[in-house]
């Protein structure tokens, strides 16, 4: 699939709140209710579109400590690895990587307890370095055709 600008714009849009109605959206990239609503399907018909998803504020819900992991596998175990993080729910992301670690890895907790237990979790199978995140800085991603 070819993407235009105006593809961009809808993808920008839907990238800052995905649950806009496609009059909205097509108020905001200047295209009517219809024409917009066939290109978010061919978006997401080829693939360009994976998924909507939603935001969420994990201090609100309980888990105020989050945290990036690099995980460097121990003796080549990606498989053992990849099956021991099936077992948890806190993983918003995994990653595989290259660079010094193997993987990277966001997590939410409710104490550092319960970090500590994880890293204690994953010692046997992969060395970690561990980040704990202060704070989001914004960012003003824009997807372009340059």
């Amino acid at each position: 699939m070819k993407l235009d600008e105006l593809d961009m714009k809808i993808l920008n849009e839907l990238r800052e709140n995905s649950r806009l109605s496609m009059s909205e959206l097509g108020r905001r990239v200047n295209l009517s209710s219809p024409s917009v609503t066939e290109r978010v399907r061919q978006m997401e018909s080829f693939g360009v579109i994976k998924k909507y998803t939603v935001e969420v504020n994990y201090e609100k819900v309980g888990q105020p400590i989050q945290c990036i992991v690099e995980a460097t596998v121990k003796n080549g175990d990606y498989q053992g690895f990849n099956k021991l993080i099936q077992r948890f729910s806190n993983i918003e992301f995994c990653y595989r990587v290259a660079g010094n670690a193997c993987f990277l890895l966001k997590l939410q907790f409710n104490n550092f307890a319960e970090a500590e237990e994880f890293i204690n979790t994953v010692n046997p199978i992969a060395s970690t370095v561990t980040h704990f995140i202060f704070s989001e800085v914004k960012t003003n991603l824009k997807l372009d055709l340059t």
